[in-house]
């Protein structure tokens, strides 16, 4: 079982007053609700809110929202903020169910020194944060850890590259892409210019190559004959 406990005051008025009047008190107004039960409204403090959400697990974390004296086994489901100001303005809990599998947003991180691309000066493009899983509570991992070793420029990894572990399992499309190997803006400049300055010496060179040609009648040709 989790080992975070939220502790809330049970019951709220509705309405766009009544909460801006517990957001004025530094509480946040919310709902817990799921597994075919009636929902519950409530009040957290803001602080305890932020603590509760900031683990390694983040929004992914399991939560005992307490609750009128009585636990409740619980993952966020909704964080509403503020349009403007840096401020949470509702939150909603849904009740799971330990044996049952849930669906959520796992975030992804890159490691590994992807050496093929630097060498060519390349850079590696993520394309994918978050992956999709579906598992129990308690083996919801805090993030899912993609190697780039061996990408290389125009190759890619892909969804069915990354190692789930057990107990997770993913309903996205394994030729899903979540990181491609390409070069560089200024990379691709420098080649486009060396291709235009070789392409340059190649027409000088062809110049080069047609003074002084032999003309069909046996003479040579010069600039006065083609007057």
């Amino acid at each position: 079982m989790p080992e975070l406990v939220l502790k809330t005051e049970e019951g709220r008025d509705l309405g766009s007053r009544p909460s801006r009047r517990l957001r004025g008190e530094g509480r946040v107004p919310g709902v817990l609700y799921g597994l075919g039960e009636d929902p519950f409204l409530f009040s957290v403090d803001y602080l305890e809110l932020r603590d509760t959400l900031s683990t390694e697990a983040g929004l992914n974390a399991l939560v005992e929202v307490e609750i009128g004296g009585s636990n409740y086994l619980s993952i966020l489901k909704d964080l509403q903020r503020h349009p403007y100001r840096d401020e949470v303005i509702h939150v909603d809990f849904i009740r799971v169910d330990p044996n049952a599998e849930l669906s959520v947003e796992v975030r992804l991180i890159l490691t590994g020194d992807p050496r093929k691309v630097t060498d060519e000066d390349g850079m590696v493009d993520q394309t994918m944060f978050n992956l999709s899983v579906l598992s129990l509570p308690q083996s919801i991992p805090n993030e899912l850890v993609v190697d780039i070793s061996e990408l290389e420029i125009n190759e890619a990894v892909r969804v069915g590259d990354i190692a789930l572990p057990d107990g997770v399992r993913t309903e996205v499309d394994v030729e899903e892409t979540v990181a491609v190997g390409t070069l560089t803006r200024s990379t691709m400049e420098s080649m486009a210019a060396d291709a235009m300055s070789e392409a340059s010496a190649e027409e000088g060179e062809d110049g080069l190559s047609g003074e002084g040609e032999v003309s069909t009648d046996g003479g040579e040709t010069s600039a006065e004959d083609s007057e």
